[in-house]
């Protein structure tokens, strides 16, 4: 949870502008257009994960201003991953569920992936809460 209005987590959480700020692993974050992600939105990513550096594009597949953002990412394997905010008495809810099925090179290691992309997105989480409490 973190203690801001649901309106403040979404304009932070959903612009790209932001990504280095919270997200781990990411070394750089090209969006194809600033602001907010809506459907049709492309960023390119550079990041690092288990000791390899890979760049990959995600698309925004679905979107629901301030409340969440869908996206579609190829490689390095099929995913879709899900941001999602809720009103709560002390500020938002903010989950982020990841799904899909490593690739041949990957798929010897889903335990571990499994592993590491819950701590991923676990530590994610509390450096989005950690930045926007501090700054608020």
């Amino acid at each position: 949870m973190v203690r801001r209005a649901r309106a403040e987590v979404a304009e932070y959480m959903f612009d790209p502008a932001h990504d280095l700020e919270w997200t781990g692993g990411i070394t750089a974050s090209r969006p194809a257009q600033p602001g907010a992600l809506r459907t049709g939105a492309q960023v390119e990513r550079t990041a690092k994960f288990l000791g390899r550096s890979f760049t990959y594009r995600y698309v925004v597949t679905a979107d629901e201003p301030g409340r969440m953002v869908e996206l579609a990412v190829e490689r390095p394997f099929p995913m879709t991953i899900r941001y999602e905010l809720a009103d709560h008495p002390d500020g938002t809810l903010v989950t982020i569920h990841a799904t899909g099925e490593p690739g041949w090179f990957f798929r010897w290691a889903t335990p571990l992936l499994r592993r590491r992309v819950h701590g991923s997105i676990s530590a994610d989480l509390e450096r989005l809460r950690a930045r926007l409490e501090r700054d608020g």
